[in-house]
């Protein structure tokens, strides 16, 4: 078994919840593209991490079934893990910086692959959804507290690859960001956080607490 990292990314604020993360800090170790989607598959997580080139940021990143252009909770994990300022994926360079309890990358929303955003009434409708079947990626949300910027969302990929609910999703927080064109605080999943802010010419910053599982 090739030796891997397991992150917790977007942890809520006492440590808890999160998104698990895979890395492969060695992706020299893998290098086949067949067998780093094996290994995905393997590890069975939303998203693993593959790293090229630690010090310059290089990194792939791999859902169970398909490789990614960009992905949010990767790249806030990868970035705290590796402390650089920036990442090379393939849609683009990333920036990403270190503030205290927070890692923040800075990203473009149409790096982000396509997401339906339902909007609906109350976060207790939100909190009350079944999972949808496949097919589509569903991100649900709706305003806790609208003049706070509170919000309360779950994200259902739809790829009928064993995840059917995503507890923490940055590209969708992303989209989300640009479509309301304001900062965030949002609680999505079982308890897991992710703050976003716009930026100057089109860029939003997705930030939150990442950890060291294993």
């Amino acid at each position: 078994m090739t030796d891997y990292d397991v992150l917790r990314v977007f942890c809520g604020p006492r440590g808890g919840y999160g998104n698990e993360l895979g890395v492969v800090r060695d992706g020299s170790l893998l290098p086949d593209p067949e067998e780093r989607q094996a290994f995905a598959a393997k590890l069975g997580f939303s998203e693993t991490v593959f790293v090229d080139d630690p010090e310059r940021g290089i990194i792939d990143i791999r859902t169970p079934t398909l490789r990614l252009p960009f992905a949010g909770h990767p790249c806030v994990g990868a970035a705290w893990l590796l402390d650089v300022p920036e990442l090379v994926v393939p849609a683009g360079v990333v920036g990403a910086r270190q503030d205290g309890e927070f890692c923040w990358i800075e990203a473009r929303a149409q790096w982000a692959p396509p997401r339906t955003l339902r909007r609906y009434a109350t976060a207790a409708e939100v909190d009350d959804l079944p999972v949808p079947p496949p097919g589509e990626w569903i991100y649900a949300w709706a305003w806790e507290d609208e003049p706070a910027g509170r919000i309360r969302a779950r994200a259902f990929p739809g790829r009928d690859d064993g995840i059917e609910e995503d507890e923490a999703t940055g590209a969708a927080a992303l989209l989300l960001t640009d479509l309301l064109g304001r900062a965030l605080n949002i609680t999505q999943g079982a308890g897991s956080q992710i703050l976003t802010a716009p930026q100057p010419h089109g860029w939003i910053e997705v930030g939150g607490r990442v950890y060291l599982e294993r």
